[in-house]
């Protein structure tokens, strides 16, 4: 782990890695003081859990630390997996045509894009692009894989099973969601597709407010993330709001998503309706503008303006704009904001022969952060780490609750 903060003078500083005292070693005559980058992100992560209002926004990061549930099972493919998954779907859909089929390499030819760029997200938006120019069989083959992109995306993002182990999101909503009753719960905002979140949840028996009903089939209306969760105190009229709760927003839909027609109205785990997702092109920001995507931007832009806020954006890359340019925007004008940016590839890095820059150095966005904290801007610290290596890193300010106990024990005999 690497930090860089106002506190480090610009500079990243590197986390030394603890080694356990040999066998049988005498313990040290005196403490050893905390190592400064240890304590520096230890400080940035205590600060923001202590904010009124805690917001997180999630990037496919938090999901490439999840295991396959069975050995050589299914887990979250990066952009770079799509891109090879789909081209060999394509090339053995044109096979089975053949020689009618057109193979991968032809499909980039017929829109333009070029064979050594791999980015799937790049060749999706040239394929629909290409559809308003292209005619007769060429527009039909274009039309073709677009539709199996999609179906095999739909597929590759849907990994996570029930039970599926996901200790490292356990962990992080134990420490983060549990908050206390006079601070606002936490938000959480992700860009994934898969339900990383909703089965972490539902593990350690939280209650996952996502904005739908609790009816049969649940049916997704804005309204239910005004709603709270309370307990009532025997027979009185007392009521206390409940340890256990977190708000989930979905910016890019879900897997689990259907839009019914012709109502339009969006539940989840129903069959026959159309799939409620942004794919990967850069149309996403016309399309973030539609619902239900509109209420979660538009919870988004509020949650960063609230005063006091703590803005936890983790496996994140600043590559959409429509959330970036929000948070940018929100740095400039709420001074009450903090903001922790986490992601492995912030600084320069090096492995073995190849290197790079950094993202700090190749994202616009991401550059300006650099340059704010830099410049001695306190609100911005940056953590090159990832997912699971900051977890531990998270202040545990609440203590755990009997039920969590329960539940664990449950767990370690094999009941839950």
């Amino acid at each position: 782990m690497q930090v860089l903060s106002s506190k480090t003078d610009g500079q990243w500083l590197t986390v030394s890695p603890l080694f356990p005292p040999a066998p049988g070693a005498a313990p040290p005559a005196a403490l050893i003081p905390e190592d400064p980058a240890k304590a520096e992100a230890k400080r940035a992560l205590s600060d923001i859990m202590r904010c009124s209002n805690l917001v997180v926004l999630a990037g496919l990061g938090t999901s490439l630390c999840v295991q396959p549930a069975v050995a050589n099972g299914p887990k979250a493919p990066t952009m770079g997996d799509l891109w090879g998954q789909i081209s060999m779907q394509q090339d053995a859909a044109a096979a089975a045509t053949n020689p009618a089929g057109t193979n991968f390499q032809q499909l980039l030819a017929s829109v333009g894009h070029p064979p050594i760029k791999a980015d799937i997200e790049a060749l999706m938006s040239r394929c629909r692009l290409a559809e308003s120019f292209l005619t007769g069989t060429p527009k039909e083959e274009v039309t073709k894989f677009v539709a199996l992109a999609e179906a095999h995306i739909i597929r590759a993002t849907n990994f996570v099973m029930h039970n599926h182990p996901l200790p490292v999101h356990a962990e992080f909503l134990r420490r983060a969601a549990r908050r206390s009753q006079r601070k606002s719960r936490m938000k959480v905002f992700t860009t994934n597709y898969d339900r990383c979140y909703e089965e972490a949840g539902r593990q350690g028996r939280y209650v996952v407010v996502d904005g739908f009903s609790h009816t049969v089939p649940p049916t997704f209306d804005a309204i239910h993330f005004s709603y709270e969760t309370v307990r009532r105190l025997g027979d009185t009229e007392s009521f206390d709001p409940i340890p256990n709760c977190f708000h989930l927003y979905k910016l890019h839909g879900s897997v689990d998503w259907q839009r019914q027609e012709p109502s339009g109205e969006i539940t989840k785990w129903t069959a026959g309706g159309k799939p409620v997702l942004i794919y990967p092109r850069n149309s996403k920001y016309e399309l973030a503008f539609e619902q239900p995507y509109l209420e979660m931007i538009g919870a988004f832009q509020t949650a960063v303006r609230e005063p006091d806020t703590g803005l936890l954006v983790v496996g994140f890359g600043f590559n959409d704009n429509h959330l970036a340019e929000p948070i940018m925007s929100a740095i400039r004008s709420n001074l009450s904001m903090k903001i922790v940016v986490v992601s492995p590839s912030l600084s320069p890095w090096d492995n073995g022969g190849a290197s790079g820059p950094g993202e700090c150095a190749s994202n616009k966005y991401l550059r300006q952060l650099q340059s704010l904290a830099a410049a001695g801007d306190a609100r911005i610290t940056l953590l090159n780490c990832g997912f699971e290596e900051m977890v531990p890193f998270v202040p545990d300010l609440a203590a755990e609750t009997d039920l969590e106990r329960h539940v664990a024990r449950l767990r370690n005999i094999g009941v839950a």
